[in-house]
């Protein structure tokens, strides 16, 4: 049984619930079992699980009859049209860091200092320890490109990724709500990958890197 890892824990309780409903294991007006039950399924304790229901039973998924228990009434919820823009406001974030740091990239590759390299490592060190929580992976992130977008040694660029800071921050702290993860070793290696490009003077590599791994997260979100 899949478990919860990261916080919101409510919203990802809710998540698989729905996913649960969707695949079947309970039926419509069936009833729930008891939040005894599933708060250990679901690895959350039972104020969790009654924020759970509680919206899914806003989104009509769930319905709460009093003194008989949480029964099913839909077998799945409508799109959330917040979540829609959210989305779709994160990809636009997303698509201005392919444009600004692709190219960063690869000109850091072409004009990297020693100490530029010691700032990106320091900083992808940095990144791959911040896991405490997803504000502190997004802010030792967006240090990390940082870095990278000053080693290209091109002023303006580094004026747009300072000016779109502000929305990326919050735009990535939503994407990564949405994925209920962030972190891990592949992540950590696609960086790694990232910073041998740059340090190897590989602009051509380093842009391709860049882009591939943006991409991703925004295919992550369709």
């Amino acid at each position: 049984m899949a478990q919860i890892q990261r916080t919101p824990l409510a919203d990802q309780a809710a998540e698989l619930l729905l996913r649960r409903i969707r695949a079947g294991e309970w039926q419509l007006g069936q009833k729930l079992p008891g939040e005894t039950t599933l708060a250990p399924q679901l690895g959350v304790g039972r104020s969790t699980v009654r924020e759970a229901i509680r919206q899914l039973a806003g989104r009509g998924v769930l319905a709460t009859r009093q003194g008989a228990g949480v029964f099913v009434t839909a077998l799945d919820a409508p799109e959330d049209w917040d979540a829609v823009l959210r989305r779709a406001d994160i990809v636009s974030v997303i698509e201005a860091r392919i444009a600004i740091e692709s190219e960063a990239a690869s000109l850091a590759a072409e004009r990297r200092t020693a100490a530029d390299v010691r700032a990106i490592r320091r900083a992808l060190e940095h990144r791959r320890a911040a896991v405490s929580t997803i504000e502190d992976h997004v802010d030792a992130d967006t240090a990390f490109h940082r870095t990278i977008v000053a080693a290209a040694h091109n002023p303006i660029l580094l004026d747009l990724f300072d000016g779109l800071t502000p929305r990326l921050r919050q735009t990535m702290v939503e994407m990564l709500r949405i994925r209920a993860s962030f972190g891990g070793a592949e992540d950590h290696g696609r960086h790694v990958r990232l910073t041998d490009t740059i340090v190897g003077h590989d602009a051509e590599a380093a842009a391709a890197e860049s882009r591939s791994h943006l991409r991703e997260l925004k295919a992550a979100l369709a």
